[in-house]
C-alpha cells in the first residue's frame, strides 16, 4: 500500500482562498479566526462538508476549491457522513440560545429541509452526540460522548463526584422505520468516540478515547450481527498511554484509516506514545501505514473525490487531503 506523502496538502480557510501551498499555510498566522474541524464528508459531486464546532457551522469547499459557508447556526455540529441516498446526517451537541436540544438530524440536499431523526433515548436527553456511520441495510449507527471525565471501569463524574447512575453515553442504532436501540453501553464501554462498518457488513469498529488514567484508549472490534447488534468483543488496537484514535475511514478493502495522536500534551494522562496522524491498520489490525499531520488535534477522516480516493482530514483549523492507491467508501 503506497500513499504519497508529498502531496498531503494544509487546506486552512486562508490558504483556500489564497492558494496556498503546504509551507505557505504553516507560516500563516490566523489571529482572527477561531476554529475546530471535525466531521468531514463527501457528497457525490466531490465537495467536502466539514464541522466547524467553534463557530457553530457546517463548511463546503466545492469541487473548484471554492470555500463556503453551509449552514449557520449550525446546532454545533460534530460528526457527519452522507447517507446511501446522498442525505446528510449530523451529529448536533445542542444549540442552548436557540433552544434546540443534542440530536441527529438528516438533510435533504436538493430541498433543503432537516429531519430530526432522534433528539432523546426513552425520554433520557443525549448529552454529545459524536460521530455517525451506517450499514449496508441503511441502520444508522452514532455514538454519544460522556460529560467529562469517565472513571473506570465506567462511571462518570460530574461536579467532581461520581454519577449515580449510567447515563446516556453510549452507541445507538436508528433503524430504517426511526426505531432507536442503544446497542452499546457502560460497563461495556467508557468514552465512545469514531465508528466505523467493514464493507461487508460483518466487522463494527468503535474508538474509545477515555483521557482519564487507566482509561480505554484503543480500538474496539465487534462481530456485526444481521440485527445491527454486535457481539464477540476484541481489542482491535491499543493507543494507551498516548492520545486514542478519533474519527475513522474504511477503504473497499477494508482497511481502517484512524485520526489519532498528539503533538502537545494538554493537560491530561494523555502521552505522547501515539504518533499524530493518519494510522492506517489492515482488516487483521496489522499497521500498514502511518501519515503524518502537522497540526493539532487530528480529529476525523474521509474519502472523497471523483474516484474516492483521496482522503480529507480534519486536524486544528485546517482540512488537509492526502492521494490513496486504493478506493475508500463513503461510511
Amino acid at each position: 500500500m503506497m500513499i504519497n506523502v508529498n502531496r498531503l496538502l494544509a487546506i486552512s480557510a486562508f490558504a483556500l482562498l489564497m492558494g496556498c501551498s503546504m509551507a505557505e499555510a504553516q507560516e500563516v498566522e490566523v489571529a482572527t479566526i477561531v476554529a475546530f474541524t471535525e466531521g468531514p464528508a463527501a457528497d457525490r459531486e466531490g465537495n467536502v462538508y466539514f464541522t466547524d464546532a467553534a463557530n457553530n457551522r457546517i463548511m463546503r469547499l466545492a469541487t473548484d476549491r471554492t470555500l463556503s459557508t453551509f449552514r449557520q447556526p449550525a446546532n454545533y455540529p460534530n460528526g457527519m457522513v452522507f447517507d446511501p441516498e446522498w442525505r446528510l446526517l449530523v451529529c448536533e451537541a445542542g444549540d442552548s440560545a436557540l433552544g434546540t436540544p443534542p440530536r441527529i438530524t438528516r438533510t435533504d440536499m436538493k430541498t433543503g429541509q432537516i429531519e430530526v431523526l432522534t433528539d432523546n433515548y426513552e425520554g433520557m436527553r443525549y448529552v454529545a452526540p459524536n460521530d455517525i456511520t451506517f450499514d449496508g441495510q441503511g441502520r444508522i449507527y452514532f455514538t454519544e460522548q460522556a460529560r467529562t471525565p469517565i472513571l473506570p471501569p465506567y462511571q462518570e463524574v460530574v461536579r467532581g463526584r461520581p454519577a449515580p447512575t449510567v447515563p446516556s453515553y453510549g452507541v445507538y442504532r436508528i433503524d430504517p422505520d426511526g426505531r432507536v436501540t442503544r446497542i452499546l453501553a457502560g460497563p461495556d464501554v467508557q468514552w465512545p468516540n469514531g465508528l466505523m462498518i467493514s464493507p461487508d457488513d460483518r466487522t463494527f469498529y468503535l474508538v474509545e478515547t477515555n483521557k482519564a488514567e487507566n482509561g480505554a484508549r484503543m480500538i474496539r472490534a465487534y462481530d456485526l450481527r444481521p440485527d445491527g447488534s454486535v457481539t464477540n468483543m476484541r481489542v482491535f488496537h491499543n493507543f494507551y498511554p498516548g492520545r486514542s484514535g478519533d474519527g475513522m475511514a474504511i477503504d473497499v478493502q477494508g482497511n481502517l484509516y484512524v485520526a489519532a495522536g498528539l503533538h502537545r500534551l494538554r493537560g491530561t494522562s494523555e502521552t505522547l506514545d501515539t504518533r499524530p496522524g493518519i494510522h492506517i491498520f489492515s482488516p487483521a489490525g496489522k499497521l500498514l501505514r502511518y501519515i503524518p499531520v502537522p497540526e493539532d488535534t487530528v480529529t476525523n477522516c474521509a474519502f472523497g473525490g471523483a474516484d474516492m480516493k483521496t482522503l480529507y482530514i480534519t486536524a486544528g483549523k485546517g482540512l488537509y487531503r492526502v492521494r490513496t492507491e486504493i478506493e475508500g467508501t463513503h461510511r
